[in-house]
């Protein structure tokens, strides 16, 4: 039950990252946003050092560093694969996938689920798409190209989430510390690389920083949970994330929520209910 709750915790916090960092992204380049989040979600992880402990391992190490490499790729993919567009119809795969390879990885590693959880396991999968598709998706056709963005984004993302899981459970915040030091490192030279494509627009300072603390809070929220949970179920849980965004985006922009997302979320709520009977 911590470990859902936790879970639950994490999947809000990304939806709200998501969405301030949606709004930064509006005023300036996203690679500007990164540039401010990227180093206060840094500054959060070394802050709580002190008070959680790290422990730097060759194995912590190794894995937060797979986590950082990544989480930077599915940055990345995720952008371009939302540039490209229908973002209704790429973003469900992309959710989708990075839900069902740690169910995969979480079930290969004898992870038992039991009866109610073999029922709300894919009623969650089905609430992720549900909740992350917007009006019309059936309406477009995304390009081959798109469709294998959307699939990489996924797959880093889900990557990013089963290499924090696979760090030593003693190690403390240690992964998050290495793994936000190496997609910053990464993301800010690529933003060095595209210093004179990214405009003269100064970002939102305190919306990137705010989304920037929020992904740190988040990843903390998931590595709790893994480590006291089921992989399989903290997962796809956290990849639910979409429905911090839809509520958000409709309390301060006012933007409709379709009637697919509202079954989404009735549907995400009989699925954690589900699961916290396993």
């Amino acid at each position: 039950m911590i470990a859902l709750l936790l879970a639950l915790g994490s999947s809000l916090a990304y939806g709200c990252a998501d969405f301030l960092g949606g709004l930064g992204a509006r005023k300036a380049h996203v690679l500007r946003t990164v540039m401010i989040a990227a180093p206060a979600s840094l500054a959060v992880e070394i802050m709580l050092w002190p008070v959680l402990g790290a422990s730097f391992s060759a194995g912590t190490l190794g894995w937060g560093a797979a986590s950082g490499v990544a989480s930077a790729a599915a940055f990345a993919l995720l952008y371009k694969t939302l540039a490209i567009g229908p973002m209704n119809v790429l973003s469900p795969v992309t959710a989708l996938v990075s839900a069902m390879l740690p169910v995969g990885v979480g079930l290969l590693q004898g992870e038992d689920l039991g009866a109610a959880g073999l029922v709300g396991l894919p009623l969650a999968l089905a609430a992720v798409v549900m909740v992350s598709a917007g009006h019309g998706a059936g309406s477009a056709r995304p390009s081959r190209t798109a469709l294998l963005l959307a699939l990489g984004a996924g797959a880093a993302i889900a990557l990013q989430l089963i290499f924090l899981h696979q760090a030593p459970s003693d190690s403390g915040v240690a992964p998050l510390i290495v793994g936000r030091a190496v997609s910053s490192a990464v993301t800010l030279a690529a933003a060095g690389l595209m210093f004179r494509r990214l405009g003269s627009e100064k970002p939102a300072y305190a919306v990137s920083a705010a989304a920037g603390v929020l992904d740190s809070v988040a990843n903390l929220l998931f590595l709790m949970a893994a480590r006291s949970g089921d992989l399989a179920v903290v997962a796809v849980i956290t990849a639910l994330y979409p429905a911090g965004t839809v509520l958000l985006a409709r309390s301060v922009l006012a933007e409709r929520i379709h009637r697919s997302q509202l079954v989404g979320l009735g549907t995400a709520a009989v699925a954690v209910g589900l699961l916290a009977l396993t």
